[in-house]
């Protein structure tokens, strides 16, 4: 990409996040800075509470406690559906797209709630934005299929169909949700490759989770490890891979793999 380097600014900031469940601390007074044009993972092991600081940060779950900012606008209490309309994109461990729909069916589905009030609403989503949702689907590699229905399709493609609605609503914040799981490893690594490339061209910042240990230590700028709840190390892949306690308590001295769901 030519031009100036993107200008990095804060995009998403969470300030001393907690959470209980039944009298268990599920997060701990957890706080990072998100980045524009930068792709910070979130691990940790079994039970370490990255599912439940991430819904937090979507809006699916309310703190006990703290703050979260996008843009330096408070987001706290906001449902997922206000956020997503403040421009943040979400991915799902599980894809969430329309079967019986078309590729380009469901991008424009997205486009349409986008531009909302730009459209007749009487007309067809297949419609609107036609042209929009190809270039999205060209972007992710998809538009040669861009008449299949989704419920055909193989799982890694859907994945990439995800990703273009995701894009739909131009977010400044991408929330991926295990955005590898249930590819094969070559597919995995093309499409963090992929997300990388959106990432730079259109100055996102990304918040991901992944168990899949190769994926993060290839893609992410910056890895925060989580553990019982608590933020026990944050740094480059680098930093995180030589943290001692990284080893002992989440990586068993490997920096390899991980299991199971959070």
């Amino acid at each position: 990409m030519s031009g100036a380097p993107h200008e990095r600014v804060p995009v998403l900031e969470v300030e001393s996040l907690s959470r209980s469940f039944g009298g268990v601390r599920a997060v701990d007074r957890v706080s990072f800075t998100l980045f524009s044009n930068e792709l910070l993972a979130m691990i940790g092991p079994n039970g370490a509470g990255k599912t439940t600081c991430f819904n937090m940060v979507n809006g699916q779950l309310r703190p006990d406690a703290g703050a979260v900012r996008l843009n330096g606008r408070s987001i706290l209490g906001l449902p997922p559906r206000s956020i997503w309309r403040l421009g943040v994109g979400r991915t799902f461990q599980i894809t969430a797209t329309f079967a019986s729909m078309t590729v380009r069916e469901n991008v424009q589905m997205a486009l349409v709630s986008h531009y909302r009030r730009s459209r007749a609403l009487w007309r067809p989503a297949r419609d609107h934005y036609f042209d929009e949702a190809m270039a999205l689907l060209e972007r992710v590699g998809m538009d040669r299929q861009y008449d299949r229905a989704c419920g055909v399709l193989a799982y890694g493609d859907l994945k990439r169909v995800e990703l273009a609605v995701a894009l739909a609503n131009e977010p400044g914040l991408l929330l991926m949700d295990e955005p590898t799981a249930g590819m094969a490893p070559r597919e995995r690594m093309e499409l963090m490759q992929l997300t990388t490339g959106i990432v730079r061209e259109r100055n996102i910042g990304v918040l991901f989770t992944e168990h899949d240990m190769d994926v993060v230590f290839a893609h992410a700028d910056r890895i925060m490890v989580l553990d019982r709840g608590q933020l026990i190390s944050e740094g480059t892949p680098m930093a995180v891979r030589s943290d001692r306690k990284v080893q002992e308590i989440y990586l068993g001295g490997s920096a390899v793999h991980d299991g199971g769901p959070a």
